[in-house]
This record gives structure tokens, C-alpha cells and sequence, in this order.
């Protein structure tokens, strides 16, 4: 009996030693803050975990050379705070107007000491309950069958203090540096840790391993004090320009570019890294040769005892000794305090630097994880930006969503609209929206139809990756069909080996529309929800699985989808076609007419005219149409007798004398004031 009493108070005096949390965030950088100001908005149970004294440690450190490549653009010739979005690459989203970046720099390119400093007044001006100085070193489960998700997630910190939570939210970023092991990749730098003076490089001789933005900053930095700068990487340099991903190599790095293609010393290089080897000499010169010259030899025995390539081929193009070779290779997750059970596996191929997660963000193996910010960018790797703050802003708004309907019972957000809306609806969102135009391909708006078509729910943002789970992941019922509003991409546009600046390369009428290249919006209708099949067996390249009808809204130069004839009529005509509806708007002249001409009232009448509702006409509006060719001149007509041929009652008593209508059974349709 004493020692099950012992035993039961050490498990009470265990359990006490959990501080529980229903949801847990790890990382206090831009994602985790974002996730944050959701949750304290919503009055969830929340706390977020930061290892270091302030948020956004990793912008105190890097970019090394503290220019951040995301842009600043303050002025649009725009005020609305949704479109601005779209070309402010900084900023996270809330309510409070001071939090926009722009009033922490004027800089196109900002510094990244303004990130650091941004991300301070997010997290203290909004109150958002961070938790510093706490470094999470390992996270393992506890299942149990009234947890959320069947387990709770334990972490400890390193002063072993344990934390209890229902649902993990994993905002670490990719910090880990990634590191090729060849023989003599001791003698390599590392960009985390090198010289950012560049007068520690001036006469000097450079190799770079590497072609991100983080090896030509570097080689930006040191271009005009050294002797040469030669970079290699396993693969070719990808243009942001070219491939329209915003990771690939920006042209405010890419002076190295020029000075390789106009003969001025430097140069680019593509082999694998794992097949090079570094020998240095007694005068502490690094010599490039290849893995295996080396095989069954002593490195440590001297150059002299080492084959090297131009021992063979006397223009190897290595040839020439360095000073200084710099490793830059980028960043990958830090798999290391996941416990096994957790079962947090790296991606494959060029995703291996990212852990495994479903388009939903939640991991593949263990519910209730969602990993958000960078190293969620698996999603839309080159595809998106779903690594990047203006594109994981609202990826992670997105997830947050998901969440309140899966633990709280709260659907996701929908206006409802009559269907006489739905042009002006779609209109709207692809002219300001900035989830969409950042999150292209990727996030998308669905319209769900109402029975009949009479009106619609209008969904904002949603995960197209999961539009098979949208009622389960959504609360919302599609038993009628649906619209997905996307923004795209040509199809072929887009790569490192393309050229983007050909002739007629951008597309300007509508009926081509379908072959526009630049970005533009895409709507796809299905009579019904796609299945998870279809979903896995859409075509390669494609977002979406194929629709039962599919429009392309022409590109825009502006990116001002507003014009009439180009824009608007094509596409109110394609959703009039795939609804058996039509969707234009009318005088009430005209709804008047067609209820005594027509078996069904157009829907902006049936929902407008004849419930009384409309604007009231005015001459100027009559004058108009009538200079439009939208109604007939009545006025000009010879009205015989006492009466004014502009009066009221005479033009309605010779508009149904013209169609022959008669006109006692009309009388309780009339209202004189919209006729």
C-alpha cells in the first residue's frame, strides 16, 4: 500500500509538472507570430516558445550582408490596403494599420535590422504571448483517447520544464546550414560565419560552393577587391525572372552575371560537390581536385604526392589555386529534437531540406502537427511563395482557419451574394486580392453555388491541394457545384531555360486568352466536388483536376482585370454558360417588359425589379441608355393630346400601346417610381 501510494504521488507530482497549453507554437519568427495574432484574436489557449531574448532571431544574424531581397513598395498610386498588400512583401497581417512595414523603412530593398525591429513592436504592440530565453530540445506524444487529435504533445525546454499541448504548430523555419562532406571540407568556410568586410578579400583568389541568393550575395559583396570569383554548384543558375519563383537568384545579386559573360575573370561552374576534393599546400593555397585522385592516398602527405586534374588536362579549368573556398549551400529543418514517435521524415529529392506535409500543412504522419512558415514551403516548392512571408502570411491565416473548424466548430468565413453578383464578386477579388495573387496556384477562392443557382457562398483563400476534404476541412456543404477562382501562370512560360523576353510574348485579346502568359486569373467549374482520385490523377502542371468548363481572363499589362469588352463580358458570358442563367443587369423599363414577354424574369429582375428594389431612374440615367442603345428614345414619339411627351404616364401608356400589351391585368406589377 506505501508503495503504491509513493508511486501514485509521483505520477500526480509528474503530471503537475506539465504546463498544458491547447495549442503550442514553436519559433517566434514571422510565421509563428503570424500563427499567434490568430489564435490570441480567436481567444484560444496559446503560447509561443522562442529560444532566444527577442522574435525574429534569424534576421538578427542573416542575411549576412543584411539586405533583405523581399520588396518595400510604399507607393502604388493606390489606397487600398488589400491591392498594397500585393507588392508589400513584408508586412504581417492584423488590424492595427501601424504594423505595416513601410513606416519601419523606406528602402525598396530594407534592411534586415528593420525586420528585427518590425518584429519586435508586432509581438509587443499586439501583446501576443511569447515566451523567450525558452529553447524547445525535444517533443514526444502521449496518446490518449480524449486528447483532440487521440495524443497530446509533450515538449521540454532546456532547463526541463515539460509543456502539454493538444495541437503543435512548428514555426522553426530552415535554419540548420546545409554542409557537403568531401575530403579537405575542413578548410571550407561557411557563409554563416565568414568575413561580410570586404577588405579581409582584397588580391584574393575565391571559389564559392553554391548559386542561391546567399552565394551571390556573398560574391556581390567581394566583386570588386578580389582577384577572380569562381562558383560551383550541381546545377545551373535559375533566374527569378525566368522561372517567376522568387527564391531563385534576384537580379540585385546577380553582378557576377556580368562580369562571368563579359570576360572579366569570374566565372560560373556545374558539377557535383560531393565529387570534389580540397588539398592545400605549404604556401596555404587550396587546390580543387576531384574524390577520386585521392582514393588510397594520404592527403596529409603534401600537394606534391596528390594527382591533380591538370596533371592530366593541362586547361583544367579549376587549375588556378585559391585563397579562400566559401561554402553556400542555404539552410535546411532541424529534424533533431522530433522524438521517433512523432515520425517527422524529411522530404525526397529537392524536398529533403523540408519535413513531409500534406497540402493542408498538417504532417503526413502525426495529427494535429501543422508546420507553417519556411519549412512548410514543400507545399509549393519553385512553385510559389510559400516560403516567404508575403506568401506563408497566408498559408498560415489559411491553417489557422482550418483549425478553428476542426477543434471549435467554427466554419470557415463565406459571404452569402445573390447570383446576380457573382461577376462583380469574382471581379473584385482578382483585382485586390493579395492571398491570391501571392499564393498563385496554390491558394483560391470557391464559390459555392446554392440550389438553383439563385445565390452563392464565397470562400476566400482555401487550399486548393484539399479541395477534395473542403466540406470536412470547411463546414461548408458544396451539393451544387462550385467555382474555383485561381491565378496562374502560362503553362510553358515559365523556367530556367526560357526566355521571357521574346516578341509578342504577352497576350492582349480575350479570345486568346487561354494562351496568356503572365499572370492572370482562372476559373474552373465542376457540377461536383473532385474526388481525392481525381485530385491525385490531375494532369502534370495543373493546380486543379480537369473541369467541366474552364476560363481564362486575358492577361493584363496593368494587372487591372476592370475593362469591359477584354475582361467583364467574357467573363460573365462563360459563367451565363455554365449556369443556363443570365447574369446581367437591367432598366427597370426592361424587367417590365420581360415579365409579359417571358416565361422566366432574368435573375436581376426576379431579385431587383419585382421585389421593388433598384436604383430610381433619373433623366441623366434615361439619357444615357438611351445614347447607349440600352432602351428606345420614347420621348421623340408625336403623344397626342394635352399631355407633356415627357411625362411619365405617357411614355409608360406608349410603351404598352407599342408591345400591345394590355394593360388592367399590369397595374399590380407597376411601381411609378422605378418604372
Amino acid at each position: 500500500l506505501g508503495l503504491a501510494l509513493y508511486a501514485s504521488s509521483l505520477c500526480a507530482a509528474s503530471g503537475a509538472a506539465f504546463l498544458y497549453h491547447d495549442y503550442c507554437v514553436i519559433g517566434a519568427g514571422p510565421s509563428g507570430l503570424q500563427a499567434a495574432y490568430f489564435l490570441q484574436r480567436a481567444g484560444r489557449d496559446y503560447v509561443v516558445f522562442e529560444r532566444s531574448h527577442a522574435p525574429g532571431s534569424f534576421f538578427a544574424l542573416y542575411p549576412r550582408h543584411r539586405k533583405l531581397i523581399s520588396i518595400n513598395k510604399r507607393y502604388t498610386g493606390k489606397s487600398n490596403s488589400e491591392f498594397n498588400l500585393r507588392h508589400d512583401w513584408n508586412s504581417l497581417l492584423s488590424h492595427d494599420r501601424r504594423l505595416l512595414f513601410r513606416r519601419y523603412s523606406r528602402d525598396f530593398f530594407p534592411d534586415a535590422n528593420a525586420m528585427v525591429r518590425y518584429l519586435e513592436d508586432f509581438a509587443s504592440l499586439l501583446k501576443l504571448r511569447v515566451q523567450y530565453n525558452t529553447a524547445i530540445i525535444h517533443v514526444t506524444l502521449e496518446r490518449d483517447g480524449q486528447a483532440w487529435n487521440g495524443h497530446y504533445f509533450l515538449l521540454t525546454d532546456q532547463d526541463r520544464q515539460n509543456y502539454k499541448c493538444s495541437s503543435l504548430l512548428v514555426a522553426t523555419g530552415t535554419w540548420v546550414p546545409n554542409v557537403v562532406n568531401f575530403p579537405g571540407s575542413e578548410y571550407v568556410e561557411g557563409y554563416e560565419t565568414v568575413s561580410i568586410n570586404p577588405e579581409d578579400f582584397a588580391g584574393q583568389t575565391v571559389l564559392i560552393l553554391g548559386r542561391g541568393n546567399s552565394a551571390f550575395e556573398t560574391a556581390e559583396n567581394i566583386l570588386g577587391v578580389t582577384n577572380f570569383i569562381h562558383m560551383v554548384s550541381r546545377s545551373r543558375v535559375r533566374l527569378s525572372w525566368a522561372t517567376h519563383y522568387v527564391g531563385d537568384l534576384r537580379a540585385i545579386n546577380n553582378g557576377l552575371l556580368d562580369t562571368y559573360q563579359l570576360k572579366s575573370l569570374d566565372g560560373l561552374l556545374e558539377g557535383d560537390l560531393e565529387d570534389l576534393a580540397i588539398v592545400k599546400d605549404k604556401k596555404g593555397k587550396l587546390h580543387i581536385t576531384l574524390r577520386f585522385y585521392l582514393e588510397n592516398r594520404n592527403t596529409s602527405a603534401g600537394i606534391d604526392s596528390v594527382t591533380l586534374p591538370q596533371d592530366e588536362l593541362d586547361n583544367f579549368a579549376t587549375r588556378a589555386p585559391y585563397d579562400r573556398v566559401i561554402r553556400c549551400l542555404g539552410w535546411k529543418f532541424d529534424f533533431s529534437i522530433y522524438n521517433r514517435s512523432l515520425r517527422m521524415m524529411p522530404g525526397k529529392g529537392n524536398k529533403k531540406k523540408y519535413p513531409q506535409i500534406k497540402p493542408s500543412y498538417e504532417s503526413r504522419s502525426t495529427r494535429g502537427l501543422f508546420v507553417l512558415g519556411t519549412a512548410s514551403h514543400s507545399v509549393d516548392f519553385r512553385k510559389s511563395a510559400g516560403g516567404f512571408i508575403h506568401g506563408f502570411r497566408y498559408t498560415t491565416r489559411a491553417v489557422h482557419r482550418l483549425l478553428e473548424n476542426r477543434h471549435h466548430g467554427v466554419p470557415w468565413p463565406s459571404t452569402v451574394h445573390p447570383i446576380t453578383q457573382l461577376t462583380n464578386s469574382i471581379i473584385k477579388r482578382v483585382n485586390e486580392a493579395s492571398g491570391l495573387y501571392q499564393m498563385f496556384s496554390i491558394l483560391a477562392d470557391i464559390i459555392l453555388l446554392r440550389e438553383n443557382a439563385t445565390a452563392f457562398e464565397y470562400l476566400e483563400e482555401y487550399p486548393v491541394g484539399v479541395l477534395a476534404e473542403l466540406e470536412t476541412q470547411t463546414g461548408r456543404k458544396a451539393p451544387n457545384g462550385l467555382f474555383v477562382v485561381i491565378m496562374e501562370y502560362g503553362r510553358n512560360f515559365s523556367g530556367a531555360d526560357k526566355d521571357v523576353f521574346y516578341y509578342n510574348r504577352a497576350v492582349g485579346e480575350a479570345q486568346h486568352a487561354w494562351q496568356s502568359n503572365f499572370l492572370h486569373p482562372v476559373i474552373y467549374y465542376y457540377k461536383r466536388l473532385p474526388t481525392e482520385r481525381e485530385m491525385r490523377l490531375r494532369p502534370p502542371g495543373w493546380p486543379l483536376p480537369r473541369p467541366d468548363a474552364i476560363h481564362h481572363v486575358v492577361e493584363d499589362f496593368l494587372t487591372d482585370w476592370t475593362a469591359p469588352n477584354a475582361h467583364i463580358l467574357p467573363l460573365r458570358r462563360f459563367l451565363e454558360n455554365c449556369l443556363s442563367t443570365d447574369l446581367r443587369s437591367f432598366f427597370a423599363e426592361s424587367c417590365f417588359l420581360f415579365a409579359f414577354t417571358r416565361q422566366k424574369l432574368p435573375p436581376f429582375c426576379r431579385q431587383g425589379y419585382v421585389r421593388m428594389q433598384g436604383l430610381v431612374g433619373s433623366e441623366g440615367l434615361r439619357r444615357h441608355a438611351v445614347e447607349a442603345g440600352l432602351l428606345e428614345d420614347y420621348t421623340l414619339t408625336d403623344f397626342s393630346g394635352d399631355r407633356p411627351p415627357d411625362s411619365r404616364e405617357g411614355s409608360q401608356d406608349q410603351l404598352l400601346r407599342d408591345h400591345a400589351i394590355p394593360v388592367r391585368p399590369l397595374q399590380h406589377l407597376v411601381n411609378a417610381k422605378d418604372e
